[in-house]
């Protein structure tokens, strides 16, 4: 099993120590299934860090030129040195989505957290044809969390 390390920097996402356990099992049920996901993410350390809007649209304009607003934001690690890669992910638009499209917010959050997983397994969604193959991926993902029953109970506040 890999090494996921949580860093929550959203004040008002709550993470106790059972949900930051169901997050490490849900990347482990990711992983126990890459060979769905083209071989999946790769092997190493993976960091998972919850933003709000503002912070993730600052790392967006500082790394990709672009200052809006995002989902989720992927650095990939240099495996060769025991690094998957990092996960960047705005609990506020998450929140937001979900209560807008009536949709829960934990299963929203965790589904971001899926596509940052997914970019590092080398899914893109930039192309039309590759943004499909994405959505696709991620509702296979999201299907096989639910049936592991390895959603965590994100609580935005």
């Amino acid at each position: 099993m890999r090494e996921v390390l949580v860093r929550n920097s959203h004040r008002r996402l709550r993470l106790d120590r059972k949900c930051r356990a169901a997050l490490e099992r849900a990347i482990g049920v990711l992983d126990e299934n890459r060979a769905k996901f083209l071989g999946g993410c790769p092997d190493g350390e993976l960091s998972i860090v919850f933003l709000s809007d503002a912070a993730l649209a600052k790392l967006h304009d500082e790394f990709l030129n672009d200052p809006t607003t995002t989902d989720v934001i992927t650095f990939e690690g240099a495996p060769e040195f025991g690094v998957a890669g990092e996960v960047c992910v705005s609990a506020d638009t998450a929140a937001n989505y979900a209560r807008a499209h009536g949709r829960e917010f934990a299963e929203e959050l965790m589904l971001y957290v899926a596509h940052g997983w997914l970019h590092l397994a080398g899914y893109d969604d930039l192309q039309p044809a590759k943004k499909r193959r994405m959505r696709a991926a991620e509702n296979r993902a999201m299907t096989l969390l639910r049936k592991a029953d390895a959603l965590p109970g994100f609580v935005y506040k």
